[in-house]
């Protein structure tokens, strides 16, 4: 593999949008000259190579500036099966140079108004702010930890501008009452059910209105997909926005894919202002799972963490990305996806303190088929230091058939289905018992799981399904007696056989 960038593929070098002095374009000649071939630099102007341990970050397809999406996996990258993972890549290696505190550090989005442009006239404008003789100094003085401060003192505050900022600091909420009953029930320690609703695909809401009247007695709030696998549907705020008016504690998703630092930032002021607070941030399936015509694919303008970065931001500090004052700054309880099966568990576990760090409070993780597995990514969750930090759901599917469980193996990323499920699920086929069967294996999946030390929760994923869930957390125990609100047509779907 030619460079320091393995699976690398040429991609043409961006292109200025303006045009530059001479010297810019002679730095900029030589600049793509060494890098391109030794990286595959396509000349973005924000170079993080130093961070990323010399494999470009910009060759993920995805364009991912702060690690991997939840559909990393060691032997491939999921949008182009012919190279490996990149991401996977960098975190392997750091962890075998023993740099992978770098990767800790909430890394900006890019400034495309250096796309096409060098990188090196801002690292060399910035040592000569240090000082050639500190910069001598530092890198021979023989000190412990010289050399390191040194280059940072060069190379931070062209990586980390005045408008970003970003850190490997944890940044704990600056509020402390509860802004949404999903965030009441956690705080209260209470193992907290959270249950998926499909968008519909028009915009008759009748159904969408049925599933959430059916699901709220059961449930401390209800999630809305922002256009899952790459499909559109009806929007998310809009379904939150109809919970709300039914009495439904809404989970709002925001994809990466999207949506742009500008509408993110809009939209997430305008459901707050609708009463909406809890926001979940995710990067967003990539274009590749959804139907064609296909969308531009190989740039994300926001992945997973840096949203999260922007919105704590904006709630705590009242802060826009671009500085400017919140007067009346946005309340929201913030949300990110962790996928504890999708690669090395170790690589998952510092993406997961990343969104930690950067605003998470509560994960919803990928869909879980094997309960004892899960014990070693919580483990290594407990070694950064984060398990009291952030509330854990897990995801659990009741599988209807074993065409779902194989397709669901097979075909989303970040999702193991473990032999003996399949194999359960296949003799089910043959007995004519697929849906009785994809919920008892639900049931003993929770079972196992709501003992587990730093699991606050599970969220159930039925996947237009939604009438079975009643059931679900019925017979698994997860709502009292007492506590039930539930009219005559909750009540018959409760107790409907799969």
């Amino acid at each position: 593999m030619p460079g320091f960038t393995p699976g690398r593929r040429y991609q043409p070098p961006f292109m200025p949008f303006k045009r530059q002095p001479f010297k810019k374009r002679a730095l900029a000649a030589i600049e793509l000259a060494i890098k391109s071939p030794l990286f595959g630099c396509r000349m973005c102007g924000n170079c993080l190579l130093q961070e990323t341990a010399l494999i470009c970050p910009m060759e993920c397809p995805k364009g991912l500036r702060n690690g991997p999406c939840g559909g990393s996996t060691p032997e491939k990258c999921y949008v182009d099966e012919s190279r490996p993972c990149i991401w996977y890549k960098i975190y392997e290696r750091s962890f075998k140079l023993g740099r992978e505190a770098l990767l800790l550090e909430v890394l900006p989005p890019m400034d495309w108004s250096k796309a096409g442009t060098d990188a090196w006239s801002d690292v060399f404008a910035q040592a000569g702010k240090v000082g050639i003789k500190n910069i001598a100094s530092g890198l021979t003085s023989g000190e412990a930890g010289s050399v390191s401060r040194t280059l940072d003192s060069i190379f931070k505050p062209v990586r980390q501008p005045e408008w970003w900022q970003g850190d490997a600091e944890y940044h704990a909420p600056k509020y402390t009452e509860p802004v949404s009953e999903l965030e009441r029930r956690l705080k209260t320690g209470e193992f907290v059910v959270a249950a998926e609703v499909t968008p519909p695909l028009s915009i008759k809401t009748d159904k969408l209105k049925e599933n959430i009247e059916l699901l709220k007695p059961y449930v401390a709030a209800l999630n809305f997909t922002d256009s899952a696998s790459a499909i559109p549907r009806m929007s998310s705020w809009a379904c939150s926005k109809l919970a709300l008016e039914l009495g439904a504690d809404p989970v709002m998703q925001i994809t990466g894919r999207d949506h742009t630092r500008v509408n993110l930032q809009s939209s997430a002021m305008g459901a707050s202002a609708l009463g909406v607070r809890n926001i979940l941030c995710l990067t967003g399936d990539s274009m590749t799972l959804g139907p064609g015509p296909q969308g531009r694919m190989d740039i994300v303008d926001l992945d997973g963490i840096q949203m999260l970065w922007i919105l704590r931001r904006m709630r705590d500090e009242g802060k826009y990305l671009d500085g400017r004052e919140i007067k009346f700054a946005p309340k929201y309880f913030l949300g990110a996806a962790a996928s504890p099966f999708a690669s090395n568990m170790k690589f998952q576990a510092l993406r997961e303190q990343k969104k930690v760090n950067a605003g998470a409070q509560f994960f919803q993780t990928n869909v879980v088929f094997d309960a004892d597995a899960l014990d070693e990514w919580l483990n290594e969750i407990a070694k950064r230091d984060i398990l009291d930090k952030v509330y854990i759901m897990i995801g659990i599917t009741p599988l209807k058939n074993y065409r779902t469980a194989a397709y669901m193996n097979q075909k989303i990323p970040g999702v193991f289905v473990p032999e003996k499920i399949l194999k359960r699920m296949e003799a089910a086929k043959e007995k004519g018992n697929e849906q009785e069967e994809g919920l008892q294996i639900a049931l003993e999946l929770i079972e196992k799981i709501k003992s587990k030390p730093g699991v606050n929760g599970i969220h159930l994923m039925a996947v237009g399904w939604e009438e079975i869930v009643p059931r679900i957390v019925l017979e698994a125990g997860l709502v009292k007696k007492q506590d039930w609100q539930m009219n005559d047509f909750s009540i018959k779907n409760a107790q409907v056989q799969a």
